[in-house]
């Protein structure tokens, strides 16, 4: 009897060994994937691209390459597009690798969060070349969770991207880029009229057709003056008719360019000035109402007050626009130009010359011979 207990014990525990196994037991690994280790972007495919496509919680932002190889921020008025970050943003993408396959099941997919977050790269005719989605970021802060449009699989990717959907940042922000070696004139507007500053050649001395008397020119106002003006970055742009543009270019200043290869460039710096409107005058006091019968009337105080001065409303300057034009017609520069208008940092404006004495120096008198003093007994015989 003893024996029989004995066996049915062991048959229910290796039973519910059996169970407790197979509730367990180790998820069954992922079938190895022909995508694991390799590139999320194949190089062969980022350089057949033509066309790029960011998007991203409901923003997006298009380039498209031209013909001559040059790439142009298609949704911001097909402003040249900043290379350097583009090209960090596909070298992302080409460094980047799938660390392995997650799943495929839909709903563990649905869970990673895949939404509106995309890249898309498209050949020159717009065929669809590769669009990966993106989802969440794991739980160990590394890599990103990708899919491909039109997968089910999804994968870990050691992907480090910051997909910046806004159009603007794209563009490329130096709208001139002239070294100051290139540079062998440039005309100077000043107060007490232009100036014009010439070389022979960039290692020659700066020569002014106008030079105050007793004066010369401070030839290190001059290299800061050329950066200025031949380097130049936009902040915003805006519609070539906004008025506040329309009042820049009413007050601008212009800076004529030539350079050794004979290019010829006007570049005029622009703002609204500050504008003081006197202020309304104050409402006048009730008169006091005239006396009732009996009352005796207030006689009028006589004491004398200063009129009051005017009072002022201080309207500020407005942002500096650069107005820039190439002499040559056919210059990008000039379509740029019709297209929009150009903000910059003000200091770009402030730090240029306002008067003749931030471009001359006065030269310093020579120093006076000091007289020998008198040697003793001279004259003496």
């Amino acid at each position: 009897m003893r024996l029989k207990t004995l066996a049915l014990s062991v048959l229910v525990l290796a039973a519910l060994a059996a169970v407790a196994w197979y509730v367990r037991r180790p998820t069954a690994p992922l079938s190895a994937d022909s995508r694991v280790g390799r590139p999320v972007l194949d190089r062969t495919v980022a350089e057949e691209a033509a066309r790029l496509r960011i998007s991203d919680q409901g923003k997006s932002v298009q380039l498209a390459r031209d013909p001559d190889g040059t790439w142009k921020v298609s949704s911001y008025f097909d402003l040249p597009a900043d290379f350097s970050k583009l090209s960090s943003f596909i070298g992302s993408l080409t460094d980047a690798k799938f660390q392995r396959l997650v799943t495929s099941n839909p709903s563990r997919v649905e869970r990673l969060e895949f939404k509106d977050t995309a890249i898309a790269l498209a050949d020159s005719a717009n065929h669809p070349l590769w669009t990966l989605l993106l989802g969440k970021t794991p739980e160990s802060g590394s890599g990103r969770f990708v899919r491909f449009e039109g997968e089910s699989k999804a994968y870990l990717a050691d992907l480090m991207v910051w997909l910046d959907a806004d159009a603007k940042n794209w563009a490329k922000p130096e709208i001139l880029e002239l070294k100051a070696d290139a540079i062998a004139s440039i005309s100077v507007p000043l107060p007490e009229g232009a100036v014009t500053l010439t070389r022979a050649k960039k290692d020659a001395p700066w020569v002014a057709d106008k030079t105050p008397a007793a004066h010369r020119l401070r030839t290190d106002r001059i290299s800061s003056l050329l950066t200025s003006v031949g380097t130049v970055r936009f902040t915003e742009t805006s519609d070539p008719a906004d008025p506040q543009a329309v009042a820049a270019k009413a007050s601008e200043r212009a800076y004529t360019i030539t350079t050794f290869g004979h290019r010829t460039l006007t570049i005029a710096f622009g703002r609204q000035p500050e504008e003081k409107k006197p202020k309304p005058p104050a409402p006048k006091k009730p008169e006091e109402p005239a006396a009732k019968a009996g009352e005796t009337a207030k006689k009028p105080e006589t004491t004398e007050t200063k009129p009051a001065e005017p009072e002022f409303d201080v309207v500020p300057a407005g942002p500096v626009f650069v107005f820039i034009s190439d002499h040559d017609a056919s210059a990008p520069i000039n379509a740029m130009m019709a297209r929009r208008a150009f903000q910059i940092a003000d200091y770009t404006f402030t730090s240029l010359p306002q008067k003749s004495d931030d471009l001359f120096e006065a030269i310093p008198e020579p120093a006076k011979a000091e007289p020998k003093p008198a040697t003793p007994g001279a004259g003496k015989r």
